[in-house]
């Protein structure tokens, strides 16, 4: 939904649990579990034999959040998820980290069909997670949007720019790093991002999702994270999806917070979602939308616990992400 509703959003979900694996170890103050054993419960028939293990949360962002239990769940090569329950606020927090030096693994912007009646271009990010085929690994709700179904900000899908507004977006594209800024159009032309996106026939490859705000550009958090001017959306605790890139690392961090449901999770402010993606050692990070919309999907089933009674909230887009070998011959 558009952000300015999100303080008059008071609703509640079902706490669901997630990844009781084995083999317990320690992890600074928290037990990390590695679930191989429950990963074709979490994501179907995406569950993957790796022969190699994802590594621990990073003690930074244990030390942040200062109590509880993580879980550590290979998804793919490259992708894991990372599932932590912080006992003190409380948060149950649902991670992706992707491995952007993987030329293999890539992100498309999945749009909702137009559609009529109550639904009016929006679905469930299950359901779109389930009809963009069998590469497909994870989703999460992506851009606000308005009560008819249209994305609030800027969105490119598979290089066909659809709409341009002045808002922060996340851009990507096969070859290039994670962009996050706000577009700009070189007259009639092309959409400049990190790179330039032809209007019209487009390039084929670009996807391009809106989202507000920026969180952290360069390592430097963006203003006061809107705090003055929005603080019902911006102070307060609500459920929260966002993505950060580390360049260093080449990750990309995707984090959403189950929130609005005490005693599970009761939702991060901005300043703290951020500390999240500062713990992680991420320079550049965008909040997406959140509240009823947030949820995280791995296979073709939701890992988070959505905040509205009904469950997931149809959406107007999602980012859905994706391992394609033709994904290592595109791109430059």
């Amino acid at each position: 939904m558009v952000e300015e509703e999100y303080g008059n959003l008071l609703l509640r979900g079902q706490a669901r649990r997630i990844g009781k694996g084995n083999s317990p170890r320690s992890v600074g103050p928290f037990r990390a579990r590695v679930a191989l054993a429950t990963v074709a419960i979490l994501v179907g028939s995406v569950a993957c034999s790796c022969r190699e293990n994802p590594p621990p949360p990073p003690e930074p962002l244990l030390t942040f959040l200062g109590s509880g239990q993580a879980e550590v769940v290979p998804v793919a090569p490259g992708l894991a998820y990372y599932g932590i329950t912080d006992t003190l606020h409380p948060w149950a927090i649902h991670i992706l980290r992707m491995e952007m030096d993987r030329c293999d693994l890539g992100i498309r912007v999945l749009e909702a069909p137009v559609g009529s009646g109550e639904n009016l271009g929006r679905s469930p990010v299950s359901d779109l997670v389930s009809t963009a085929g069998g590469a497909v690994l994870a989703g999460v709700n992506g851009d606000f949007f308005t009560p008819e179904g249209s994305p609030v900000g800027t969105e490119v899908v598979d290089g066909e720019v659809r709409r341009v507004r002045g808002r922060p977006a996340f851009g990507w594209r096969p070859g290039a790093d994670p962009w996050m800024g706000t577009p700009t159009l070189d007259g009639d032309t092309s959409l400049v991002l990190g790179w330039e996106v032809p209007r019209g026939a487009g390039d084929s490859e670009s996807q391009v999702i809106g989202g507000f705000p920026l969180l952290l550009d360069g390592g430097v958090r963006v203003g006061d994270l809107e705090v003055t001017e929005r603080p019902s959306f911006a102070a307060e605790r609500h459920p929260r999806t966002a993505v950060g890139f580390d360049a260093d690392e080449d990750l990309l961090w995707v984090i959403v917070v189950d929130g609005r449901q005490p005693g599970l999770s009761v939702g991060m402010s901005l300043p703290e979602l951020t500390g999240l993606f500062e713990a992680l050692g991420v320079e550049n990070a965008m909040n997406l939308d959140g509240g009823g919309s947030t949820v995280m999907v791995l296979g073709e089933a939701a890992v988070s616990s959505p905040s509205d009674a009904e469950g997931e909230r149809p959406v107007a887009n999602a980012l859905g992400f994706f391992r394609e070998a033709a994904f290592c011959q595109r791109g430059g």
